[in-house]
């Protein structure tokens, strides 16, 4: 049991502060120092305090598991943190960071997490951003894109054209760091741009003449936002499900572009008899804003995938002119 580090952070914990409440991390090496005639439980739930006559015994054991604890104590103490689990883990992010030098200018946030976190899929918190203070960190995401013909990509004095791309590629895909190092559209500017949240709708859905489509997982949308960036005077258009989240990636995107215009056919009400969802709408769901449809399918708990309607006939005459 001493063996883990929380277990022995508990009873130096209960040595410097003389109490030590119950925590799940901790629960093995508290339920045993509970049974030790040298605690006794608190008036409060679950929290033991030392027994001060026997003292010098749990630090005799603290001791005999963990020599080096009297070392730990004074660093904690030192940096002006708690002894405790909780100073323990920022003792640690103060150790990785000073060793975190000689970095290039920017990151995977994965793997920048790793270099100031316990792991790389740690949260990347206010005092750990901190120790990153000069890097930029990338989320590195990739957008999938359809183009249209006459659109090329550019950066510096190189060019290429999306057509040639999709001939071989099968789509145009660029990532956020291309965009963020100067990659930008060029050549013939699309008539409008259409946001696909789902894949398969993303694929399959026949593109209007001239638009361009790209694919926008759900709340991923830090690098659509850098193309976005490009075309201001662009018709913006999004395609995705009618559901809570729906409403609220919605809102995420009119943030980048007020003037985004949400698709939502009325004709779609239709298929809600065969392909309709129950789904739990949250009472607290702004939906002031939200085109009529989405506003009965709140009402009568149901929502519905926008795959249902990608191969309508009808769908391509709602793309003809965004507002």
């Amino acid at each position: 049991m001493w063996d883990l580090p929380e277990h022995r952070l508990a009873l130096m914990e209960l040595i410097a502060t003389g109490r030590l409440r119950c925590r799940k991390t901790q629960q093995q090496a508290w339920k045993h120092l509970a049974e030790l005639p040298w605690t006794h439980r608190t008036g409060r739930r679950d929290e033991l305090s030392v027994v001060e006559t026997r003292r010098h015994e749990l630090e005799r054991l603290l001791t005999q598991i963990w020599p080096e604890w009297p070392a730990v104590h004074a660093e904690l103490t030192g940096a002006g943190l708690p002894v405790s689990m909780l100073g323990w883990k920022r003792l640690q992010d103060i150790e990785r960071a000073r060793t975190a030098t000689g970095l290039p200018s920017r990151l995977n946030r994965r793997t920048a997490t790793a270099l100031v976190g316990p792991h790389s899929k740690a949260g990347l918190s206010a005092p750990r951003r901190e120790a990153l203070a000069n890097l930029n960190i990338m989320h590195d995401g990739t957008l999938r894109l359809r183009t249209p013909d006459g659109l090329r990509l550019g950066v510096g004095d190189r060019e290429l054209d999306c057509a040639t791309i999709t001939r071989v590629m099968g789509e145009v895909i660029l990532t956020e760091r291309a965009l963020a190092d100067g990659t930008v559209l060029t050549g013939q500017s699309p008539r409008a741009i259409l946001l696909v949240e789902n894949l398969g709708a993303y694929l399959d859905l026949p593109a209007p003449p001239g638009w361009l489509l790209a694919h926008v997982p759900g709340w991923d949308t830090r690098t659509v936002r850098l193309l976005l960036q490009q075309v201001r005077d662009v018709p913006v258009a999004h395609f995705g499900d009618l559901d809570p989240n729906g409403v609220r990636i919605m809102r995420h995107l009119r943030e980048v572009r007020p003037d985004l215009r949400w698709v939502v056919p009325e004709f779609w009400s239709e298929y809600v008899p065969k392909v309709g969802l129950r789904a739990e709408w949250p009472r607290d769901l702004d939906l002031g804003d939200v085109p009529p449809l989405v506003r009965r399918l709140a009402s009568s708990g149901m929502w519905l995938e926008q795959e249902a309607i990608v191969l309508d006939p009808r769908l391509p005459r709602e793309f003809a002119a965004p507002a």
